[in-house]
């Protein structure tokens, strides 16, 4: 049997640890972790290896060479395209020959008994075999169902939280049969994942899943990298640790030759040394690991560390869980908290300190007795993934620095034509203010002009964006409402739709690797700026053309609004006058203070439009959230609808304004209440995430269950003004008040809760969700929801990013909805503590 080894990719999310060096050539315990795979191989029995490469190719062959000095024979295969994973082993295929191979990833550590795999795949005769195993988050990898004969049932690359369905993950590991060459397309890009495994399917070749047993690890991002030498450490892995051990009191201490260390000297735990290591008098070392050619002065103290070659660390520096790359020299003094990435060929200067998880990128020099509280300073969920919904949050001034803006600016236009407008827009917070002026600044670096809004609704900003053909983009910057000090900034594509998460990758990809495109001076883009009375005539123009306009002037229908100190004020106004619209508006001017502490305010301004509104016989009340997409409603009577029945309110709107043999299309998120039928609607429910306008056009309504509304007839996003706009139309066309439609409405049970859960037990709580299903009505489109009956059901959504776990249960009752909850709390909570 020969082995495969992928060798080639680019290692974006472990960045800068690849600024040199290709990912299986990144250390472990002094060896690429690339040649641990492939001695592994050698020890049962495997000798001939033909190694995929593609990035940095020249570092791995010389290295490995021809495999000689390593007992191995090596063909090497260099693709002039990325033809993805299976497309590159097709290129192989005059070397593999005619029996059957394997296939395995150069930037995995793992402890498996391949021989396992082996015996499964001639036992079952398959075809293809895929290594399987269980892992705490499964988002970077294959989810896989495999019945109890090891037939794959079920097969789903890279989910989201929302799609797992099972812990048990493809390793990237196979046992492969030669004819399987042949379904793979020659010189096209082509995935196991994503291509081969549905083609095969399709062609009704079983696929066999092995679960195998031990020690699995993809090392995928910096954090996985230190992980490994964490378990490495804490022997929960099987790793065999080579050449000469020397026992000290507290430690052993392995190393290729003999060193005679001065007796000053402290070895704890377990720590390797390379070659022409120099430890000066007093080093204490802990759980370390020195690569060759480093220099520790004395009294230094090194904990939980890996250390490249060619490293110098001065007196009485002190080291705790670092990761310090190749040609580095740190002064002496220095004190690192916990958590620094050093990139290579930086430059740390005496007495520097450094706080908690900071990532210095190559070729920096820290100046003396600096205080480095950031760098690259993002949140824990930002390590991997920058976006969440095409949105970028973070603490206002940290984590949403100006640095961090103008980078993100600079990513998102590198992806945009050199010479294209992007239009951009904020509210009113000082913060959104400050961090767009620094995303401007990477937008006219990247040769992208700028139409700047200023301080505009959100609403208004998409309007401008997808009915003008001259902007290619669009950002808003805003304050968080229920955290003042976070702010979000959005990025939108040409249709005024938030990006989706293909295009967030890409921006993410060219954020960590910092390749901006930088244009020569003449090249710079421009700012033209507007105060927007311009783009407020055209969206009030195009709103008055598509409402009925004479029924809304005779209908007498009077509106109270509270503004919520928002910027909605600058236009909405102005809109209800000029139609004819009788009005009162509340709180229509900024308030810092006050939206400083949004839910009391929230709370203060409900209780005083309901008064309001049932004193002045007013019609119709509505709160406008700050961010003028979000609407609370409330009736004549001065009753609060919840979101849930305001939405039935709308739709039983649009079903009784609806002519006769015509029916309104409305899509649902998954989790939205089912248990109302609406004559005139076709309602869909789906996943609510990556939509595009040619899905968009597809219905007349769109809502989720929080407030947001989108009528198509207008635009295809959220829009509260024109939403408030068109539900007057609605209540003018039916001849019923708001009460009297909120009356039609039957009770129901509906609850949205969170349970706590720990991000490593998320996909065995999907798993064991999906197992409790068995012989019920389920649905894993988005989560896992479960039906008790033709009325009660559970929906369980991991948050993507929070240690929770979002619940959303329907029933037709209270007591039944809160047995149910109670039943499934308490099995959650069961399964978490198994």
């Amino acid at each position: 049997m020969k082995a495969v080894v992928m060798a080639g990719g680019f290692g974006t999310r472990i960045q800068p640890l690849t600024n040199s060096k290709p990912k299986p050539m990144l250390p472990i315990m002094n060896k690429p972790m690339m040649e641990h795979t492939m001695m592994m191989l050698k020890k049962i029995g495997i000798t001939e290896f033909i190694v995929l490469l593609y990035f940095k190719p020249e570092i791995i062959k010389e290295y490995f060479k021809d495999g000689s000095d390593f007992g191995i024979k090596i063909t090497y295969v260099l693709p002039d395209e990325d033809y993805g994973t299976a497309g590159a082993v097709k290129l192989a295929q005059e070397y593999i020959g005619n029996e059957n191979f394997i296939v395995i990833s150069g930037d995995l550590v793992t402890d498996f008994d391949f021989r396992n795999l082996f015996a499964f795949h001639k036992e079952k005769k398959s075809k293809l075999s895929i290594g399987l195993t269980s892992v705490d988050n499964p988002l970077q990898f294959g989810v896989v169902i495999v019945n109890e004969e090891g037939i794959i049932e079920k097969f789903l690359e890279k989910p989201s939280w929302g799609e797992v369905f099972s812990d048990t993950i493809n390793t990237g590991i196979y046992v492969v049969e030669p004819e399987i060459l042949e379904y793979i397309p020659k010189n096209e890009n082509f995935d196991f994942a994503k291509d081969l495994f549905p083609l095969l399917m399709k062609h009704e070749v079983e696929l066999m899943g092995c679960n195998l047993s031990g020690y699995w690890r993809d090392v995928g991002n910096p954090e996985s990298y230190r992980e490994v030498y964490e378990d490495i450490f804490a022997k929960r892995i099987d790793f065999p640790l080579y050449g000469h051990k020397e026992s000290f009191p507290d430690g052993v201490l392995y190393s290729e030759k003999p060193y005679h260390l001065d007796k000053s000297i402290e070895i704890t735990g377990t720590v390797v040394l390379g070659k022409k290591v120099t430890l000066n008098n007093g080093v204490k070392l802990y759980n370390s690991v020195i690569a060759d050619n480093v220099v520790i002065d004395a009294e230094a103290k090194i904990r939980n560390s890996v250390i490249w070659e060619n490293v110098f660390i001065g007196k009485k520096t002190k080291l705790d869980n670092t990761v310090i790359c190749n040609d580095n020299s740190i002064g002496k003094n220095v004190t690192v908290k916990a958590g620094l990435i050093l990139a290579e060929g930086c430059e740390i200067g005496e007495l520097s300190s450094f706080e908690r998880d900071i990532t210095v990128w190559p070729d920096k020099k820290i100046e003396a007795a600096s205080i480095v509280s950031h760098n690259i300073v993002l949140g824990s969920r930002y390590k991997n993934s920058i976006f969440e919904n095409g949105s970028v949050m973070g603490t206002s001034n940290v984590e949403l620095s100006c640095d961090m803006a103008t980078k993100l600016a600079e990513a998102f236009a590198s992806q945009l034509p050199v010479g294209s407008t992007v239009v951009v827009g904020r509210d009113d917070d000082k913060n959104s203010r400050m961090l767009k002026r620094a995303f401007l600044g990477g937008l006219l670096s990247a040769g992208v002009h700028v139409h700047d809004l200023k301080s505009i609704p959100q609403p208004l900003l998409r309007f401008t964006l997808a009915k003008n053909s001259q902007y290619v983009a669009g950002a808003q910057f805003k304050r968080c409402i229920n955290d003042p000090r976070n702010s979000e900034i959005t990025l939108f594509d040409e249709h005024a739709v938030r990006i989706n998460t293909s295009a967030a990758k890409v921006i993410e990809k060219a954020f960590f690797t910092e390749k901006f495109r930088r244009v020569e001076h003449e090249s710079i883009g421009e700012i033209f700026e507007s105060h927007y009375c311009e783009e407020c005539i055209q969206y009030k123009n195009s709103i008055e053309e598509c409402l009925d306009q004479v029924g809304s002037r005779q209908s007498n229908l009077r509106i109270a609004v509270d503004l919520m100190h928002g910027n909605a004020a600058k236009v909405f106004p102005t809109i209800l006058n000029e139609m004819g619209i009788e009005n009162i508006v509340l709180n229509s001017y900024y308030d810092e203070q006050k939206l400083s502490n949004f839910v009391v305010m929230k709370k203060r301004s409900t209780e005083n439009m309901s008064k309001i509104v049932q004193s002045l016989g007013y019609d119709i009340g509505v709160l406008i959230a700050p961010n003028a997409q979000t609407i609370t409603f409330i009736t004549d009577r001065g009753e609060v609808l919840n979101k849930i029945k305001s939405l039935h309110c709308i739709l039983y709107l649009l079903s009784v304004t609806t002519k006769e043999n015509e029916k309104k299309k409305v899509f649902l998120p998954t989790w939205a209440p089912d248990v109302l039928e609406f004559d005139n609607l076709i309602i869909e429910r789906g996943k609510y995430t990556d939509f595009t306008v040619e899905q968009l056009k597809r219905y007349d309504f769109i809502a989720t269950v929080d407030g947001n509304y989108t009528f198509s007839e207008f635009n295809y996003t959220r829009d509260a003004l024109f939403a408030i706009l068109k539900i007057l139309e609605l209540l003018n066309a039916s001849g019923l008040k708001l009460s009297e439609v909120a009356k039609e409405i039957d009770y129901f049970y509906y609850k949205t809760t969170k349970v706590e859960c720990p991000q490593s037990l998320k996909a065995k709580m999907m798993r064991k969700f999906l197992e409790s299903a068995k012989g019920k009505k389920s649905s894993h489109l988005d989560g896992v929801k479960i039906w008790e009956n033709d009325t009660d059901w559970i929906l369980m959504i991991p948050h993507q990013y929070g240690e929770y776990l979002n619940l959303y249960i329907q029933a037709k009752d209270d007591v039944v909805g809160e047995n149910l909850f109670k039943q499934y709390k308490e099995k959650m909570a069961d399964w978490i503590a198994q």
